[in-house]
């Protein structure tokens, strides 16, 4: 079995990064780079990252015109991650050109394609914020609505929260890959995650990769957490 931990970087600093990814990278598979720390170290960190030995799943949810999207994703494979997130509500023009654009980009740099992901609803957001910015209000619905159409589109892969992936795994082909955050251990406070499973259920359930953040990033000995968690999975 794959280690289907993916760490969410989510730190502030490119040290603060480095040092969280090179104590940990042995007990997981991928590390997340995210708007926060993207933006404060600059698209370096992605191979600093990636010399840990792990692979890079690059969260920047890319949501924009579909040529700009496109390019925004080859310069994405140009910097060597093997994941990437565009927004599936772009539309599936968008969606086409990003995953034709890597494929394409990666060919002619003589790289494995990235899965591009397609993030169907946030799982911060819940039936209240979705009627907020006028979408329909029933989650699962709008879930497996934007995934269809970005299945439809040639996407391989979604992120999509723990509580939808049975849905999901029933309405999809069984190769498009189930990329889950939300993934919390029990212990932890509560936070802005609205829609959460541990990781045996979240796996159990059929995802294929867990993002982990503050389970691990923020625990006293998070080497330990994250050897603790993938124990748990086997």
């Amino acid at each position: 079995m794959q280690n289907p931990i993916i760490v969410a970087l989510d730190v502030p600093t490119a040290e603060q990064a480095l040092k969280l990814a090179r104590e940990v990278a042995p007990a997981v598979g991928a590390f997340k780079i995210g708007s926060e720390l993207f933006t404060a170290a600059g698209p370096d960190i992605v191979q600093r990252v990636r010399d840990t030995g792990a692979a890079v799943f690059l969260d920047l949810k890319f949501h924009d015109i579909p040529n700009t999207v496109a390019k925004a994703v080859a310069a994405a494979v140009r910097l060597d991650v093997q994941m990437l997130t565009i927004h599936t509500c772009g539309g599936a023009e968008m969606m086409r050109g990003a995953e034709e654009s890597a494929q394409q980009t990666a060919l002619q740099s003589g790289r494995n394609a990235p899965l591009v992901l397609g993030v169907t609803v946030l799982t911060s957001h819940d039936s209240h914020t979705l009627s907020e910015i006028g979408c329909e209000a029933n989650v699962g619905y709008q879930v497996e609505r934007l995934a269809q159409l970005a299945v439809a589109a040639g996407l391989r892969g979604l992120v999509c929260s723990p509580l939808e992936i049975a849905a999901l795994r029933q309405l999809l082909p069984e190769k498009v890959q189930l990329v889950t955050p939300g993934i919390r251990t029990g212990a932890e406070k509560a936070d802005d995650q609205k829609r959460t499973l541990t990781p045996r259920q979240a796996l159990d359930a059929g995802a294929n990769w867990l993002v982990i953040g503050r389970p691990i990033y923020a625990a006293e000995n998070p080497r330990e957490a994250a050897e603790r968690i993938l124990n748990s999975l086997t």
